[in-house]
């Protein structure tokens, strides 16, 4: 859901990211106790054309609202990726601990937002060729 956020920044010519940690949920790829939330990351670009791209990810193969809300079981939460989850377990490590240094041991976010000096969308957009982009509806 931090999409949200972004996107109205966006929406606003504003670029953001934002993420926030969670209890810990996700083990490691090997097995063993949760290390790291499932620690969303949201990205927001604005475009001259209206329609930001949006990127709103969670680095678990599922989120906890998913399994909260009946979606998913809870041995489902595990980092997304099958073979490659390490690389989903990485990140979400790397935001968890990002956020834990500047927020300390409590939960947190980080929001960075900025005026951007270029308008990559459009260009992307057609190089994608009418295909779905992160936050199309």
């Amino acid at each position: 859901m931090l999409g949200y956020w972004v996107r109205r920044l966006a929406a606003g010519g504003l670029a953001a990211a934002l993420t926030a940690t969670s209890p810990p949920r996700l083990a490691h790829p090997e097995g063993g106790p949760a290390l790291a939330g499932t620690n969303p990351l949201a990205v927001g670009i604005p475009s001259s054309e209206g329609n930001p791209l949006v990127a709103d990810v969670s680095m678990g193969k599922v989120t906890h609202g998913d399994v909260l809300a009946g979606q998913a079981e809870a041995g489902d939460l595990v980092p997304f990726g099958g073979e490659q989850a390490y690389k989903a377990f990485a990140l979400a490590l790397g935001l968890q601990l990002l956020v834990d240094a500047l927020a300390g041991e409590e939960h947190g976010a980080l929001l960075v937002v900025a005026r951007p000096v270029a308008d990559p969308v459009p260009a992307l957009r057609a190089r994608a060729a009418d295909r779905r982009l992160p936050g199309d509806a």
